[in-house]
C-alpha cells in the first residue's frame, strides 16, 4: 500500500523496476529509489513529469540526455542502467548513491579548511573532465548535484541538461531559456545563453568558493538581480570573508571564475590540474609561490577583450620622444618634462657682450672647456652621491618581510630573529582556519618592506570560536534566553515536552546539550517542561483490590483503600472507585473501595419450633428460609434441623434450609 501520497509509489516500470519512496523532485523530473526485480539491486529511477511526454522536443531532448549521459563511464559519475517508456512514463535507471549531498556538507562543515575544500572539489572536476573529454556539458553543476556517499566517494549526477559539444549548441540558445541553477551560472550562459566547457569550469570555482566561506558569491533579492551580478561583478576572494586562505587559492578561484571566458582553465581538466597543484602547495605548508601565483592570476588575453573586472585593457602609450627636451623646436620652443608645455623661443642672437670687456679669443677655450669638464665631474659626483643616498634611505634600509602565517608563535619569532627582525603580538582573534597559537596575518604583510632591526606586528589565533551551550536546566525560559544570548548563540525555538520531575514551565535542557562547544550565532534549542505526563485512568470496579491497587502504583498513581460490606460484591473486590476514568498525573490519588463481603448473621435456634414460627424469626434475622421433609415425614410441620446449623455466623441474605417433620 502507498503510503507516501505518490502514485509511482509501488508502481512496477517496465515489468522490472518497482518504484519506492521519492528521493528528489527537480523541475523536469523526480527521483526515486527503485529496486531492479531482475538483478535484485536497489537503483535509482528518474521519472519525466507528467504531461510533458506530450512535449516531442521535451521528449527528443530527454532520449539524448539517455544516450549521453550512458556514454560516461567514470568512477566519479552516477551511471546510467537503462532507459525506457512504460506506457506513456518516460524513466531513466541509474546508480543509486546513499548518503548526503554536497549541500548538507556545507551547511554542516563550512566554511572548511582550503585542503578539505579542494579534496572535495577534486573528484567533481575529474567527472567533469571525463564529461569533456566525451564531448559533454553538464550545464547544472550545483551542491544538490553532487553526491557524498556513506563510504567516502563523491560522484556527479543529473548529466540530465548535458548537451553534447556541437556546432548546434555552440551557436544556439535553448529556446531562450537559461538552463542551470542561476547562482552557479557564468556570465556567458547569463548574456546569450550559449556555453561550451568552461560554463562548468565556472560553476565548479562557485562551488569551491562556497565551500571555503559557507555562502554564495552572489546574493541578492532576485534571480534577476543575481544574475546581473554574476555578469557585472567579479566573484570576490574567499580570503575576504574567511581570513587565513593562502593567496594563490584566492587566485585559484578567482581564475576558474573569471568572468571573460577567455581568461579561464579551457575545461575541467586544465582545472583539474591546476587544483592538484593547489594541494601540493598546500601539504607543504606553502605559503607564498609566486610561480604559482603568476600561473593563477588571470591576465588579459592578447588581441584585447576584458580585463578580470571586466574594464577594457588600457591602450599602450608610446614613451615620449626625449630627442626634443632642451632642443630647439619647430616653433623655437622646448618641452618642458615637469610641465608638459612648450617653453618661450630661444633668441637666435648671441647676447651681447658687457662693455668693457672683450669677448673670448679661441686661444681662451680650451680654459673654458677644462673648468666644465671639472664642474661636469662634480655634478656627476654629486649625483653618485645622491643616489647613494636614496639607495639607502629608499632600499639599503629595509628587507622583505620574511613569511611567517599559519606559523606557530615561536616558529614566527624564530623565524624572524634569524632575519634581524622582532615580533610583537598586536593582538588575538578568532580564526576558522588557523590553529590556535599561530599567526593569521602581519603587518607588514609578507613579502612588504620592513626596516631593517624592525619590528613586525603579528596577529594570533585563538584558534575556531567557539562557545558552550550553558546549562539552563531549571531556569525560566526568559532566563535561558538571555544566557544564550551572554554566551553568544542563538535562540532557536521553544519545544514542550513532559517531565515527571521539572516543573511546568521551566528549561528540562537544551538541543545541542550543556557544554557542547558551538560557533557563535548557532541556534540553540530550548526544552520545556509541560509537567508529568497525563496517564489514562482505568476503571477497576468489580476486579480483584490487590491486583488494582499493584497495577494503579506501577502507572504512579498513590491508592486510598477503604474496606466496606457488601452484600453484592464478593469479598476482596473492588465495590467502587474514585476516580474511574479520565486522566490525571503521577502522584494523584485513587480512592478504592473494597468488599469485606456481607454482614455475618448468627442463625438463631429454631429446633422444635413450628413451621411458621421459625420461618418468622429466620426471616427477621436476615436469611431467607428455604423447607425441606425430613425422611420421617409425618406431618406436624415441627423444624427438627437447620442448615447452617443453630449459632453458626452466617451471610445476612444466605438461605437457611429447615428441615421439618
Amino acid at each position: 500500500m502507498d503510503r507516501s501520497g505518490d502514485a509511482l509509489t509501488g508502481r512496477v516500470l517496465d515489468g522490472r523496476y518497482r518504484v519506492g519512496p521519492r528521493i528528489a523532485r527537480g523541475g523536469m523530473a523526480t527521483v526515486y529509489e527503485a529496486t531492479d526485480l531482475r538483478l535484485d539491486r536497489t537503483v535509482a529511477v528518474k521519472v519525466m513529469h507528467e504531461g510533458l511526454a506530450d512535449d516531442e522536443e521535451f521528449v527528443r531532448r530527454f532520449q539524448r540526455e539517455a544516450r549521453s549521459a550512458a556514454r560516461l563511464a567514470h568512477h566519479n559519475v552516477v551511471a546510467v542502467f537503462d532507459t525506457g517508456d512504460d506506457d506513456g512514463t518516460l524513466f531513466l535507471v541509474m546508480e543509486y548513491v546513499p548518503g548526503l549531498t554536497m549541500r548538507d556538507l556545507i551547511r554542516k562543515e563550512a566554511p572548511m579548511s582550503p585542503a578539505k575544500a579542494l579534496s572535495v572539489i577534486e573528484p567533481v572536476l575529474a567527472a567533469l573532465a571525463a564529461a569533456h573529454d566525451a564531448g559533454i556539458l553538464h550545464r547544472d553543476v550545483k551542491p544538490e548535484n553532487v553526491l557524498m556517499a556513506d563510504d567516502g566517494r563523491v560522484k556527479v549526477a543529473d548529466f540530465g541538461l548535458a548537451r553534447a559539444i556541437n556546432s548546434e549548441t555552440q551557436h544556439t540558445a535553448t529556446g531562450g531559456v537559461l538552463i542551470g541553477t542561476v547562482s552557479y551560472l557564468s556570465p556567458e550562459l547569463v548574456v546569450d545563453g550559449r556555453a561550451d566547457a568552461r560554463a562548468d569550469v565556472y560553476a565548479a570555482g562557485v562551488l569551491l568558493y562556497e565551500m571555503l566561506t559557507g555562502h554564495k558569491p552572489h546574493q541578492a533579492a532576485s534571480p534577476i538581480q543575481v544574475a546581473y551580478k554574476h555578469v557585472h561583478e567579479d566573484i570576490p576572494a574567499p580570503s575576504a570573508s574567511t581570513p587565513g586562505i593562502p593567496p594563490y587559492v584566492d587566485a585559484l578561484v578567482a581564475r576558474a571564475t573569471a568572468r571573460d571566458p577567455d581568461l579561464r582553465p579551457a575545461d575541467a581538466r586544465v582545472l583539474l590540474y591546476q587544483v592538484r597543484r593547489v594541494r601540493n602547495a598546500l601539504d607543504h605548508g606553502v605559503v607564498s609561490d609566486p610561480d604559482l601565483m603568476s600561473d593563477l592570476t588571470p591576465t588579459t588575453p592578447v588581441g584585447g577583450g576584458r580585463t578580470p573586472t571586466g574594464e577594457l585593457p588600457a591602450q599602450i602609450i608610446e614613451p615620449h620622444d626625449l630627442s626634443s627636451l632642451d632642443h630647439p623646436s619647430d616653433d623655437g620652443g622646448v618641452y618642458d618634462q615637469e610641465r608638459d608645455s612648450r617653453l618661450a623661443p630661444r633668441s637666435q642672437e648671441p647676447p651681447a657682450a658687457p662693455r668693457g670687456r672683450a669677448t673670448a679669443t679661441p686661444a681662451a677655450l680650451p680654459r673654458h672647456s677644462r673648468r666644465g669638464r671639472a664642474l661636469l665631474g662634480v655634478v656627476v659626483l654629486l649625483a653618485i652621491l645622491a643616489a647613494l643616498g636614496g639607495w639607502y634611505l629608499g632600499v639599503a634600509r629595509y628587507t622583505p618581510t620574511p613569511a611567517v602565517l599559519n606559523l606557530s608563535e615561536a616558529a614566527a619569532r624564530v623565524k624572524l630573529d634569524r632575519a634581524g627582525l622582532s615580533m610583537k603580538v598586536e593582538r588575538e582573534s578568532f580564526a576558522e582556519n588557523v590553529r590556535k597559537g599561530y599567526v593569521i596575518s602581519t603587518d607588514p604583510a609578507p613579502g612588504d618592506r620592513v626596516l631593517k632591526d624592525g619590528t613586525v606586528n603579528a596577529v594570533i589565533s585563538l584558534g575556531p570560536e567557539r562557545h558552550q551551550v550553558p546549562d539552563v536546566r531549571g531556569q525560566t525560559l526568559d532566563d535561558a534566553q538571555q544566557a544564550l544570548d551572554t554566551a553568544k548563540l542563538a535562540y532557536g525555538e521553544a519545544i514542550e515536552r513532559f517531565d515527571e520531575t521539572v516543573p511546568t514551565g521551566r528549561v528540562v535542557g537544551t538541543d545541542p546539550a550543556p557544554g557542547i562547544a558551538l560557533r557563535p550565532n548557532t541556534a540553540v534549542d530550548v526544552i520545556v517542561s509541560k509537567g508529568p505526563k497525563p496517564v489514562k485512568i482505568p476503571d477497576y470496579t468489580g476486579k480483584p483490590a490487590d491486583a488494582a491497587e499493584k497495577a494503579l502504583v506501577k502507572l504512579g498513581f498513590k491508592v486510598d483503600t477503604t474496606e466496606v460490606n457488601s452484600d453484592t460484591v464478593p469479598k476482596g473486590r473492588v465495590v467502587t472507585q474514585t476516580p474511574d476514568s479520565g486522566t490525571g498525573r503521577a502522584e494523584d490519588v485513587i480512592s478504592l473501595t473494597v468488599s469485606k463481603g456481607p454482614v455475618l448473621v448468627e442463625v438463631p435456634n429454631v429446633i422444635g419450633m413450628g413451621l411458621d414460627a421459625a420461618r418468622q424469626r429466620l426471616e427477621d434475622a436476615g436469611f431467607r428460609v428455604t423447607v425441606r421433609h425430613a425422611s420421617l415425614y409425618v406431618g406436624v410441620q415441627y423444624v427438627v434441623t437447620t442448615d447452617p446449623g443453630r449459632g453458626t455466623m452466617a451471610p445476612r441474605g444466605s438461605t437457611v434450609v429447615v428441615g421439618i417433620v
